[in-house]
């Protein structure tokens, strides 16, 4: 018994020198791990990469800019059914260990040292919230010695629901997801809070390996793994066995949201947005800065703005004819996998890329181009149609002609036709279309080209352009501004122009090369006359025109030379805009923008375009009290009568000038044409009581668009189709006559009072009156002339400069 009792002893205190001895060295080793681990502390101010999400002024996604798509959600956004099914496939018993999961561990072991099955990780939730966030993924006994330590600290500092909340917001869940609000979004279209049991199940089964479970190539590992969690989820209790069984016969229906700006055509307007943002922010903000945008974009009119520049486009490009196939293809081999290689422009809808199979006089047949599935393989179903003779008349030519098997061309369906298309072709001609809120400078819409998968420049913020004949009205603007009345009268005649030494004569024209007397300046810009604009800008002076061409913002520093009162200079669209948008709104300085307001990750708003101060806004309740008001402290560059004069004169320029085509919409609306120099470009700005719009069109290398080239023939009817769907359904508001003005009925021509059937209504400003006679600006000899109906006329005005 003696002998027993010391072996036992032996043992005993073999053992605890061995405990000891252990215990020492477990404690060193983790004295040891301890003494670099990460500070697990900066959780609690941790702020993740967020995307930037850009809104439509009617709150529709616009774009996202992200190295990480993430949307960051706080743990009690996330519905619990989501938390459960993650929790059932990562970690059970997550709400109950301290960190490390030391059943986990030991059936983990089990596994490995039997060898059965594949070894399993035993991971907890809280560990893997120590690895991302802050150790690496190297594969080491050691990594997961500090992994534990970590575990243990974070759940002794952190609540499990804010450990939880960290997970499911950093996780990386496939397609360049990381969270699940973006991996809702981007695989279902839902809100986390839209998920059912079979959608919450598949994305908490990618964690493990989201390559591995990859909807569409590895689409029956996928659901085999969904269901693996949904059996998790009815064995721990969280989802009742019927409806596992149920939510695991549903199909896998993930439909990877594409965010594009191409929904509305908006490519340009994003992209500016884009730059914008990265000028005002920086790249590491708006990609990881959580940005909420909330743009100008009216999606309705830039799809209108869209169509009309396009339609306009297309119409010049097509009077030029047809230029062939982009492309050819032997047709005797499969051609839709031929076509489907084709690289297509994405923002061109409905337009469509075929192929042409067989064609004769009456009909050609064509393929269309497949579509790829989800996956990217081609899909096997080939379409075809046909290009009826009537789709290809604009060629000029046969369809035998225009036309050849094996010819890549771009077709357009024809409306109400099934089956048909129409022949068309990628213009080359391009240009730009903005429309604005001539009160605010909030940009509803801005097209900067025919395609932006073809070409990123945005024509409307980027290309230097001259303005031509659509720079006068701030000529006359700068007269009546000064002195003159729209009855002044200016002579239209052939004038020489000294440019200094070496430089010879300078004889500008008009575009029939013929003067036609004396007129009123409401004629001079009805009928866009260089002639009396240059003896106009010539007796005002230059320097008082580029004074108030930089007050408008058209150009910042202006040559005082009197070629540039015919818009010889560059300017841009969005710039021509922003100018005619302060002529409309009675001559208000307004700052063009395209971003109504910024918020950042927290919902704080760090920028807002109105700043417009409003009195009594905060007021707890309505008690009778006077209507809050709006303290607008912006600048007024121009008199609101001259503003007011000057769209009086431009309706007339709709009415029966060089903008007739714009007539035909019978409403209150004022522009000006502008050809220039060559017909390099053709210009249309003008506006509604409430909407601006301005548009050009010209080659990127300029050259002419043909000798008979005119805006009046190819920008006004943009204008017109635009205006025509934007205006559809709205009042036709006439235009706000300020106090302090006189309508005096004058006679057009010489601007002399008059009542009969070639007199209309001319504003005059307090103290000015039409005249009696006239004296002629730029005659030699000035001249007193009668007025046709003198014995009607009243007082004794005068005109011209005095």
């Amino acid at each position: 018994m003696r002998l027993i009792a010391r072996f036992l002893g032996f043992l005993f205190a073999t053992g605890a020198l061995i405990f000891v001895i252990g215990a020492g060295a477990a404690a060193l080793a983790v004295w040891h791990f301890q003494q670099d681990l990460p500070d697990y502390t900066q959780l609690k101010n941790y702020e993740p990469p967020v995307m930037t999400r850009v809104h439509a002024a009617d709150g529709s996604i616009l774009a996202e800019y992200a190295r990480e798509r993430r949307l960051y959600l706080p743990s009690s956004s996330i519905p619990p059914l989501l938390k459960e099914a993650f929790i059932s496939a990562e970690d059970k018993n997550f709400y109950t260990h301290n960190g490390v999961d030391f059943e986990g561990v030991g059936r983990a072991v089990t596994v490995l040292v039997q060898g059965t099955k594949r070894a399993q990780g035993a991971s907890t939730i809280t560990q893997q919230v120590a690895k991302n966030f802050l150790l690496t993924n190297e594969r080491s006994f050691t990594r997961k010695i500090r992994e534990a330590l970590l575990a243990f600290r974070i759940e002794s500092a952190y609540p499990k629901e804010k450990i939880l909340e960290l997970y499911l917001n950093e996780i990386y869940l496939g397609l360049g997801n990381y969270g699940v609000a973006a991996s809702a979004l981007n695989y279902f279209g839902k809100s986390v809070n839209e998920l059912d049991v079979a959608e919450c199940a598949y994305l908490a089964a990618l964690p493990k390996g989201p390559n591995n479970y990859q909807p569409f190539t590895k689409h029956d590992r996928a659901v085999e793994r969904r269901n693996w969690v949904i059996d998790r989820m009815v064995e721990n209790g969280y989802v009742p066995k019927d409806q596992g069984e149920k939510a695991k016969l549903e199909p896998l229906a993930v439909s990877p949201r594409v965010m594009t700006p191409n929904s509305y055509a908006a490519g340009y307007f994003a992209e500016e947005v884009r730059r914008e943002l990265s000028d005002r922010y920086g790249e590491k903000k708006l990609y990881e800065g959580g940005l909420s945008v909330r743009t100008t974009l009216d999606p309705k009119m830039q799809l209108m703005a869209r169509k009309a520049l396009v339609d306009g486009l297309v119409r010049f490009d097509e009077s030029k004819g047809f230029r062939g196939a982009i492309r050819h293809v032997d047709i005797g081999a499969d051609w839709g996998l031929q076509l489907a290689d084709i690289p297509v422009l994405g923002d061109v809808q409905p337009w469509q890329l075929a192929v042409v199979l067989d064609v004769n006089d009456q009909a050609a047949r064509i393929g269309l181009q497949p579509l790829r599935d989800k996956a990217g393989d081609v899909v096997a179903q080939r379409i075809t149609g046909q290009i009826p003779a009537d789709g290809a008349k604009w060629t000029r030519k046969s369809l035998r002609a225009a036309l050849s098997s094996g010819d890549v061309v771009y077709v357009e369906p024809i409306d109400g036709k099934p089956g048909q298309y129409r022949l068309r072709q990628v213009p080359e001609i391009s240009g730009a279309i903005v429309a604005m809120d001539p009160y605010t400078g909030r940009v509803f819409s801005m097209v900067g080209g025919f395609s932006f998968d073809q070409s990123e420049f945005n024509r409307a913020t980027q290309a230097l352009r001259q303005p031509g004949s659509s720079f006068k009205p701030f000529v006359y603007a700068a007269a009546i501004d000064n002195g003159y009345t729209p009855s002044s009268i200016v002579l239209d005649a052939p004038i020489e122009i000294d440019q200094g030494p070496g430089l010879g004569m300078w004889r500008p024209a008009n575009d029939d090369d013929e003067g036609s007397g004396p007129h009123t300046l409401r004629y001079g810009i009805e009928h866009s006359r260089n002639l009396m604009t240059v003896r106009l800008a010539k007796d005002i002076g230059m320097p008082l025109i580029v004074e108030y061409a930089k007050r408008f913002g058209i150009y910042d520093d202006m040559q005082p030379v009197l070629s540039m009162s015919l818009g010889a200079g560059e300017t841009t669209v969005l710039r021509m805009v922003t100018a005619y948008s302060m002529l409309a709104n009675g001559g208000k300085r307004i700052k063009p923008t395209l971003v109504d307001r910024i918020q950042d990750r927290w919902g704080h708003t760090i920028y807002q375009h109105d700043e417009r101060a409003c009195e009594n806004c905060d007021a707890a309740k309505f008690e009778d009290q006077p209507e809050p008001t709006l303290v607008d402290k912006r600048e007024q560059v121009l008199d609101p009568l001259t503003a007011y004069q000057i769209t009086s004169i431009m309706e007339g320029v709709i009415t029966r000038g060089t903008g007739v085509a714009v007539k035909d919409l019978g409403r209150h609306l004022a522009g000006k044409t502008g050809t220039t120099n060559d017909a390099k470009d053709v210009w249309f700005v003008g506006y509604s009581a409430d909407l601006a719009v301005g548009l050009y069109l010209g080659y990127d290398q300029p050259h002419s668009l043909g000798a008979t080239a005119y805006a009046a023939q190819y920008a006004a009817p943009v204008f017109r189709d635009f205006m025509k769907v934007a205006l559809d359904g709205k009042p036709d508001v006439p235009f706000r006559v300020p106090p302090g003005l006189k309508l005096i009925s004058v006679d057009l021509r010489s601007g002399m009072r008059g009542t009969g059937a070639g007199s209309i209504l001319e504003a005059f400003k307090p103290g000015t009156a039409p005249p009696d006679s006239y004296s002629v600006i730029g005659d030699a000899a000035p001249r007193s002339v009668a007025s046709p109906d003198a014995d009607r006329a009243v007082g004794s005005g005068t005109g011209g400069l005095y």
